[in-house]
C-alpha cells in the first residue's frame, strides 16, 4: 500500500511539473533579436502589479528582502543568499500596464551585466487572470552576449513561474523553498 502512495505522488509530482512547464510561453525572436516569455497568472491585473512593484509584493516570490523603488530610475533588485542580486533599474511605468528596466544579467556575464538589456513587463488583463509578458531586448554580438541570451531563456520562464506559483500556491516559504531552519 505504501508503494502505491508514493508511485501517487511522484505521478501527480510529475503531472504538476508538467503542467507548470506547459503555462509559460517561450520565443526566441531572431530579428531583431529578442526574448518573449509569457505566463498567465490565476490573479486580477490588481494583485499581480502589486506583488511585482512592491518591494512587500516581491518578496512573496521573488526572494526575500526584495526592493522595488517604483519611480524612473528607482530600484527593482532581488538580493539572494550569498550576495547575488539580479533586477535592475526601473526605466519607465504605466501603473497596472507595464514596467520597463534596465536589466542586470547574472554576475557570470560582467559586460553584460555591466552594459544591461531592457526588459519591458506587460501585464494584461484576462477576466479574474493576469496575462505578463516579459520581452527583452537590446542584444549584442559577440559569445558572452549569446551565452546570456541562453541563460536567460531558461531562467526568465522560471522566474516567470515563480510568479504565477505564487498565485497558485500562496506566498512562498522562503526557509522551506531553501531549506533553511
Amino acid at each position: 500500500m505504501r508503494r502505491i502512495g508514493w508511485v501517487v505522488a511522484v505521478v501527480m509530482s510529475v503531472a504538476a511539473a508538467a503542467v507548470a512547464q506547459d503555462a509559460v510561453k517561450v520565443v526566441k525572436q531572431a530579428e531583431p533579436k529578442a526574448l518573449i516569455v509569457e505566463v498567465t497568472v490565476p490573479a486580477t491585473q490588481a494583485e499581480v502589479w502589486k506583488a511585482f512593484t512592491t518591494s512587500e509584493g516581491l518578496s512573496t516570490w521573488l526572494t526575500p528582502g526584495a526592493v522595488v523603488d517604483l519611480r524612473e530610475g528607482g530600484e527593482w533588485t532581488a538580493h539572494y543568499p550569498g550576495g547575488h542580486t539580479g533586477g535592475g533599474t526601473i526605466v519607465s511605468f504605466v501603473p497596472m500596464r507595464e514596467m520597463t528596466l534596465r536589466a542586470m544579467a547574472p554576475e557570470q556575464f560582467p559586460h553584460v551585466r555591466e552594459e544591461r538589456t531592457t526588459a519591458k513587463f506587460e501585464f494584461v488583463p484576462q477576466g479574474n487572470a493576469t496575462l505578463v509578458r516579459l520581452t527583452q531586448t537590446g542584444w549584442k554580438s559577440g559569445e558572452e552576449w549569446d551565452n546570456a541570451y541562453e541563460y536567460l531563456a531558461k531562467g526568465n520562464p522560471e522566474l516567470l513561474e515563480q510568479l504565477r506559483r505564487r498565485f497558485v500556491s500562496g506566498p512562498i516559504d522562503w526557509k522551506k523553498e531553501w531549506g533553511m531552519q
